[in-house]
């Protein structure tokens, strides 16, 4: 018999394996914040890609896709499972406002309502998950 794959981990609520290393993920983050994130593509690159990990690690799921394009995705939240086609609960964003979400330097609802996040979907939000905490950003 096979051994199951990385994605059945996925879909019993396992947080997803970390492809960013933790040091450079948050050393490439704190050389954005200090760029005003404006950091070249690499850096910026990098410290998305270990913030989004970051989400799926603090809320394991498959419910809502974070989109932060050309950068990356990742699937979080528990609840419906969807695996076929456009997810229903899709938020995307620039790369810029997506780590001062995480970071805290921007709010959800501040985001939403200057447009800077589409969302669509009735579960498509990031109430209480942001900022990421974890990544203890001190000044």
């Amino acid at each position: 018999m096979a051994a199951p794959s990385a994605g059945a981990d996925n879909l019993r609520g396992m947080p997803p394996r970390r492809r960013t290393p933790v040091a450079e993920g948050h050393s490439a983050l704190l050389a954005c914040r200090a760029a005003d994130w404006a950091a070249d593509r690499r850096t910026t690159a990098t410290a998305v890609r270990y913030t989004l990990e970051e989400l799926a690690t603090v809320a394991p799921g498959r419910t809502v896709e974070v989109r932060v394009p050309p950068h990356g995705a990742v699937q979080c939240i528990e609840g419906p499972v969807h695996t076929r086609g456009t997810p229903p609960n899709v938020i995307e964003t620039d790369a810029a406002t997506w780590l001062r979400l995480a970071v805290g330097d921007l709010t959800w609802e501040a985001a939403t309502g200057a447009a800077l996040v589409r969302a669509s979907g009735q579960r498509a939000h990031l109430d209480g998950l942001l900022p990421l905490t974890s990544l203890r950003l001190d000044p």
